[in-house]
């Protein structure tokens, strides 16, 4: 029963690691980067290729160019009775045409990748720029409205201020008359 329980929790943990985002985003960028590798060599073979063999004359292409190390042979058989008198020799050779296109396709690749980088990191500057500008307006709309309430709240602390003063200045003049009155 532990272990049925074991297995469960296993698969349930397993689950929940391939669906979430980033692993299923993985997925996602390895395929698009087989098809796109895909397409790398089709371009080099088709487009590069081709434009090369034009380039140098018709007499190479990258898949041709090779340094022969050891001649391969055939195996050699008696005519008579068939039997091989020596054995087959395979060629040895240095495949220069095959890395190069290898390494054609890899700058290939790592300027697309470079394009994309620049490209997402460009639009994250502009996102995080235009958000900085609306954070900025808004503290200075902010800044602005407070700054007009306290010049809202020192008028009115003024016009309290200029009512209170009027205020002793009526109670000081109508002590003045009263004692006026009470003098006389």
């Amino acid at each position: 029963m532990s272990k049925k329980k074991k297995v469960g929790g296993f698969i349930a943990d397993f689950k929940k690691f391939v669906t979430r985002g980033n692993v299923l985003d993985m997925a996602v960028a390895v395929i698009i980067g087989g098809a796109f590798g895909a397409i790398v060599t089709g371009l080099v073979q088709h487009i590069f290729n081709p434009v090369l063999y034009l380039l140098t004359g018709g007499s190479k292409s990258l898949d041709g160019l090779r340094t022969v190390l050891r001649p391969g042979a055939e195996a050699v058989k008696d005519p008579v009775t068939g039997e091989v008198t020596t054995e087959a020799v395979k060629e040895v050779a240095i495949e220069w045409g095959l890395w190069l296109q290898s390494i054609i396709g890899f700058l290939i690749i790592a300027l697309f990748m470079f394009l994309v980088i620049r490209i997402i990191t460009k639009m994250g500057e502009k996102i995080h720029a235009k958000e900085l500008a609306e954070k900025k307006a808004a503290d200075e709309v902010k800044k602005a409205e407070e700054k007009a309430a306290a010049e809202a709240a020192a008028a009115v602390a003024a016009e309290k201020e200029a009512k209170l003063q009027q205020f002793y200045d009526n109670v000081e003049k109508q002590t003045q008359l009263l004692e006026k009155i009470a003098k006389k």
